[in-house]
C-alpha cells in the first residue's frame, strides 16, 4: 500500500476505468435504445471485471506531464486488448446479435475517451474540491539534504498527497545548512532532541526521516522518544532492524519510502474495515434490542443512578472519545483516578457483577461502533487515568492507539482481560494489541469475534 493512497484516492483509482466503461456502454446502450437486460447486462458485467484487470489502478498523483506522456497511450493500448477480448466473446458465445454491432463499435471508439477525460476531471475534483487545509495530514522531516529537501518539495507541487510538511529537523548549525542547500532557515524547526516534544504540541501526523544510516544512534533515540505518540513513521530512503508495525516500500515520484510504523487500516483496508464493523454492528443491535431493553431495566431497578455509564477513553490517534457501557457499579469514575475493578469488589453492583461476567455491560459500545469511535476488533480502550500511567511505564504503549479501540481484542481472547494488578500483565496484552496491528486482516477479525463467544462461555478473569 502506497503511504499517497489514502482511503477515498483508493477507492477512486480502483474502480474509475471499469465504472467509466460500464456507464458509457449504458450510456449508448439508451441512445441507440436498446434494451439494457439479458445478454448485453451479461457483457457490461464481464467489461467490468475485464478492464478492472487489463487497466492498471488509476494514479491520480502522477504529474499532468506524466499522464499525457505515458498514461494516455497505455489507456488507448491496454483499451484494444479489451475490445479484443470483448470482440471474440461476442463471436464465440453468440452473446450479441447484429443489430448491436453499431453499439458495440461505437462504444469501442468512444470509451478511451471517456476514460481519459474522467481522469482528468478526477485530478481536478481532487485538486480542487476534496484536497483542502483542513484535511491534510501534518508532517515535519528529519535531516537535511538532497532527499528531503526533494521530498518537501513533492509535497508542496503536489496538494493531491493530502501532505503540509512544516519544516525540518537537523543538529547541524542553520546558517551552514542554509549555504550548502539554499534552504529558508525559516524551515529549519530544531534540533532532533526537539522533534518528539514539537509532534506532541503540534498535532503532527507523519515524521519523515532522511538521516543516513551513519546516524543510527541518534535516530534510535529519536524512535523510542517518539514511541510515546501516534505518529506515523516513515524512513527515506535508509532502514534498519526496528519493531516493525505494518511496514511497507512505497515511493513518492520515484523517491523511496518505508513504512517503519503504520495503521494497518490505509487505503481500501480502512474501507473494509469501515464496511464490515457497520454492517456487523446493525446487525447485531437489531438482534439484540429486546435484550437491551431488559438489560436496562434491570439495572434501573438493581441501583439507584444511570443506565449507561459514559467513560472518557482513548481513541484513534490518542484523541480522548466516550466509550458506553451500562452501569455495573456504584460508582462512576471518570476522573484523574481510577481504580480497576477487583475480585469481589464492594462497588459492583449484584446485577452488574452478572453483566461483567457475561461481558453484557459493554453491548451498548455496539453504538459507540455506529458513532466511528469505536471498531468490533481491536485494542480495548483504557481509561484515560491508566493511559497516563502506562505510556510512561510500556515502551510502545501508544502504538495501539493507531487503530480505533474495540469492543473485543486479540488480547482478551488471548486471556488478558479483566483486571491487569501487575506490570506484566499490562505489557503482555500491550504486545497482543501489537501483535494484531502487524497481522490484521478480516478473516483475523472474525476469528477473534468467534473466539470472544468461546472466551465468554468459558473465562473466569471477568469481574
Amino acid at each position: 500500500m502506497k503511504i499517497n493512497e489514502r482511503p477515498l484516492l483508493f477507492v477512486i483509482g480502483q474502480i474509475l476505468n471499469p465504472l467509466v466503461a460500464v456507464e458509457t456502454l449504458i450510456l449508448i446502450a439508451q441512445y441507440y435504445e436498446f434494451p439494457f437486460e439479458g445478454q448485453l447486462f451479461i457483457l457490461a458485467i464481464f467489461a467490468f471485471l475485464v478492464v478492472a484487470k487489463l487497466l492498471d489502478t488509476v494514479d491520480l498523483t502522477s504529474s499532468i506531464k506524466t499522464f499525457w506522456a505515458h498514461t494516455v497511450g497505455a489507456i488507448f493500448l491496454r483499451w484494444f486488448v479489451v475490445i479484443t477480448l470483448m470482440s471474440l466473446m461476442g463471436y464465440f458465445s453468440r452473446i450479441l446479435g447484429e443489430s448491436s454491432r453499431v453499439l458495440l463499435v461505437t462504444w469501442f471508439i468512444i470509451t478511451p475517451f471517456a476514460i481519459v477525460l474522467a481522469q482528468l476531471s478526477a485530478r481536478y475534483l481532487l485538486d480542487r474540491l476534496v484536497i483542502s487545509e483542513e484535511n491534510l495530514n501534518n508532517a515535519v522531516i528529519v535531516s537535511v539534504n538532497d532527499l528531503s529537501l526533494r521530498l518537501a518539495t513533492r509535497f508542496a507541487e503536489h496538494p493531491v498527497y493530502g501532505i503540509y510538511c512544516w519544516g525540518f529537523f537537523d543538529d547541524r548549525d542553520p546558517n551552514r545548512l542554509h549555504a550548502d542547500t539554499e534552504m529558508p532557515i525559516g524551515k529549519l524547526l530544531g534540533k532532533l532532541s526537539e522533534v518528539a516534544a514539537f509532534v506532541k504540541t503540534n498535532q503532527i501526523n507523519h515524521v519523515y526521516i532522511a538521516a543516513p544510516m551513519t546516524d543510527q544512534p541518534r535516530i534510535m533515540f529519536l524512535l523510542d522518544e517518539l514511541r510515546d505518540t501516534t505518529v506515523s513513521i516513515y524512513f527515506v530512503p535508509d532502514v534498519f532492524l526496528y519493531d516493525l508495525i505494518q511496514a511497507n516500500i512505497s515511493a513518492i515520484h520515484e523517491i523511496p519510502i518505508v513504512a517503519v510504523c503504520e495503521t494497518p487500516f490505509a487505503g481500501i483496508n480502512g474501507f473494509v474495515k469501515r464496511v464490515s464493523d457497520v454492517i456487523l454492528s446493525v446487525l447485531i443491535l437489531i438482534l439484540i434490542s429486546p435484550l437491551l431493553l431488559l438489560i436496562s431495566l434491570g439495572v434501573k431497578l438493581d441501583s439507584p443512578g444511570p443506565v449507561i455509564f459514559k467513560q472518557h477513553r482513548y481513541g484513534l490517534d490518542g484523541e480522548e472519545i466516550v466509550v458506553y457501557k451500562f452501569r455495573s457499579m456504584t460508582v462512576s469514575e471518570n476522573g484523574d483516578s481510577v481504580i480497576q475493578a477487583t475480585r469481589n469488589d464492594s462497588r459492583i453492583t449484584s446485577f452488574g457483577a452478572f453483566l461483567r461476567k457475561t461481558s453484557l455491560d459493554e453491548l451498548p459500545q455496539f453504538i459507540n461502533v455506529l458513532q466511528g469511535r469505536m471498531s468490533i476488533v481491536g485494542p480495548r480502550p483504557h481509561a484515560v487515568a491508566h493511559n497516563e500511567l502506562y505510556r510512561k511505564q510500556i515502551k510502545g504503549y501508544m502504538i495501539r492507539h493507531k487503530v480505533k479501540p474495540g469492543i473485543t481484542g486479540w488480547a482478551q481472547v488471548n486471556g488478558y482481560r479483566g483486571e491487569t494488578e501487575l506490570l506484566e500483565k499490562m505489557e503482555a496484552r500491550i504486545d497482543c494489541d501489537l501483535d494484531y496491528l502487524r497481522n490484521w486482516s478480516l478473516p483475523f477479525d472474525f476469528y477473534i469475534i468467534f473466539m470472544t463467544i468461546v472466551v465468554v462461555i468459558k473465562d473466569r478473569n471477568a469481574y
